[in-house]
């Protein structure tokens, strides 16, 4: 007892613990600096509740403490990972586990994801296990990629995305090559609290990295990842001799060098590179938040280089590449930056006709083919199904749902073609069971270059499918709240609305014909009343269908204290008053913040711009 707090402190004993466990010389410095300075409030902050295991594995600033991603936090994690494996593949330590990691670092901790990727390798190894450690920064998608392509029974990818430069991640992918679900995550998460103790060897970095079961799969992944994704290539002639230039960013983070040779693999010209970006740097020097979601902000440098080159494309990868952003110059001269809803419906459309193309060589029946997307992305894959003859899916949000998803149907012998989520996260390959920013970047460039030869942009063929199919417009946005009371309270009322256990008939003149919430497991559509989509307690969650086509759905966020919400308004083809789509959309928006939100009186703080 450090003299600070009751004995019986959780805190306290957190402490101790930690002091006996922790063998890194800066977190164990920095919590005995606490400690004598009698820091409480720090204290508090960095032992008061452990980092909770969910299917996104972890994500939490790096630092010392329970509460922070640190080499400690790291070992118990992945203590609790191996044993759990341990209990469910007998095979274990025939078939082995893959670890990736991104380049973010932390110098005033000592952690890196590099760092964290050796130490879950060495815990692994000291139990016998084979691990399949890359010798250097790679992709996201590379790990669920290799976990297929080797038949592994798990993956590990260090990384935290587009997160700030302070975080880090562990993200945990299963056999079937996808994201973790439940009920993994409940197992894991009980598992590293039965092994909090350092085993006898997880420290033993240097001794895993000389062990025979350490293996390096970099060059065999990266050359049959770019020999896979060649089938998603059907136009290499047009790509060889395209005059359109594009211009790429991988945002200081891993995806310049394989977005180059997937390019490459596809004979497409190497994109033009945004030179101070271009090189992982894990202080994001040129950017306030490395998440080209956030779209101009981060674009500006690519902007830029395009105008000097007399580039019209760019494309933008986030940190670890597994989402894609595109942006297009008008002919006005300015840039359009595509919503992640408008890309599922150029790249959805796109990846049908040369599945259309290809399948008049005798390939597989429209029956058998299948796209998915999260229950929050736009429907425009569902008017191109119906229209087209094949089947449309929509699951929960995240590709966790998708990938397992799209794993079950190739079982059954279905043909996954395509998946995504608004998100600007979209698989356009089988081969990755998860979303992928490397194979669509390539995808994106031959469509491009496809499009050039017809004298046409991704805005012009956008236009066409909304006349094809009905015009899809969507508008996403989030209001910041940190009190979890003020969010139960607001989702209680939407329930609870005219009297016990009734939800809102109409919002602000606009009638609402069903209601969903996969929060209770309610659906106004179903016979029975009950919701066909899984349903979690742990979140907030529901969507309003109204009279006019529209569809908003509000929800909390796993990751982030926000409340999000995601509405759509659909038309049927022909109905191509744009203006008059908007402003409708707008005005329902207006209704549904106003009256649902009720952002003045709940203290909610609105996006920033």
């Amino acid at each position: 007892n450090y003299g600070l707090l009751p004995r019986d402190s959780r805190v306290d004993q957190a402490v101790t613990q930690w002091l006996q466990y922790d063998k890194n010389p800066k977190t164990a410095a920095a919590v005995r600096t606490m400690v004598k300075d009698r820091a409480m409030s720090e204290l508090q902050k960095c032992f008061g509740a452990r980092m909770e295991f969910g299917t996104a594995g972890l994500r939490a600033a790096m630092g010392p403490g329970v509460s922070c991603m640190n080499d400690l936090t790291i070992i118990q994690t992945t203590q609790g990972f191996c044993a759990y494996l341990e209990q469910c593949f007998t095979d274990l330590k025939q078939r082995g586990v893959v670890i990736g990691f991104d380049a973010r670092a932390h110098p005033p901790s000592g952690g890196s994801s590099k760092r964290f990727a050796c130490l879950a390798a060495s815990v692994l190894i000291s139990r016998g296990v084979p691990v399949y450690l890359f010798s250097d920064i790679t992709p996201t998608p590379y790990v669920p990629f290799t976990v297929s392509h080797l038949g592994l029974c798990a993956g590990v990818m260090v990384t935290a995305s587009h997160n700030p430069k302070q975080d880090n991640g562990y993200k945990v992918y299963w056999a079937n090559g996808a994201q973790i679900i439940p009920p993994h995550d409940k197992g894991i998460a009980a598992a590293i609290e039965q092994n909090l103790e350092p085993w006898p060897k997880s420290w033993d970095t240097d001794g895993a990295l000389q062990s025979s079961l350490l293996n390096d799969p970099y060059q065999d992944t990266h050359r049959e990842y770019c020999q896979t994704i060649q089938q998603h290539c059907f136009h290499r002639e047009l790509n060889k001799n395209t005059k359109v230039k594009v211009v790429h960013t991988s945002v200081h983070g891993v995806g310049h060098i394989f977005v180059q040779a997937a390019f490459k693999a596809f004979d497409l010209q190497p994109p033009y590179a945004v030179e101070e970006q271009k090189d992982p740097d894990p202080e994001f020097p040129t950017v306030k938040y490395p998440n080209p979601e956030e779209g101009e902000g981060v674009l500006m440098l690519s902007f830029a280089l395009a105008d000097k080159e007399g580039a019209t494309v760019i494309l933008a990868n986030d940190p670890d590449a597994d989402r894609l952003a595109i942006a297009e110059k008008q002919e006005s001269g300015q840039w359009m930056v595509f919503s992640g809803n408008e890309l599922g419906a150029l790249l959805g459309w796109w990846i049908f006709q040369c599945w259309k193309q290809q399948k008049e060589d005798g390939k597989a029946s429209i029956k058998d083919v299948y796209m998915l997307s999260s229950t929050v992305s736009s429907k425009i894959l569902r008017a191109i199904a119906v229209k087209e003859g094949f089947h449309f899916e929509e699951t929960l949000t995240g590709f966790k749902w998708m990938g397992n998803r799209a794993k079950e149907l190739m079982d059954q012998g279905k043909t996954v073609l395509f998946a995504f989520e608004e998100a600007i996260g979209y698989m356009c390959s089988p081969a990755v069971l998860d979303k992928d920013g490397v194979s669509a970047a390539a995808i994106a460039g031959e469509f491009v270059s496809y499009l050039t030869s017809k004298n046409r942009t991704l805005s012009h063929q956008l236009r066409s499918i909304y006349e094809e199919y009905g015009y899809h417009i969507s508008k996403n946005s989030y209001f910041i709240c940190h009190d979890q009371d003020t969010i139960k309270r607001l989702f209680e009322h939407l329930r609870n609305y005219a009297g016990e256990n009734s939800y809102p008939k109409e919002c602000g003149g606009f009638a609402i014909t069903a209601v969903r919430d996969l929060t209770t497991g309610y659906d106004s559509n179903q016979t029975d009343n009950k919701a066909v989509l899984p349903t979690s307690k742990s979140s907030q969650m529901i969507t309003f269908t109204f009279a006019n086509g529209g569809v908003a759905t509000m929800r909390t966020s796993g990751t982030e204290p926000k409340i999000k919400y995601y509405t759509e308004l659909c038309s049927a083809p022909g109905n191509s008053d744009l203006n008059q789509l908007k402003t409708e959309l707008d005005n329902l928006v207006d209704v549904i913040v106003e009256h649902f939100y009720q952002p003045e009186k709940n203290n909610l703080t609105p996006r920033p711009e």
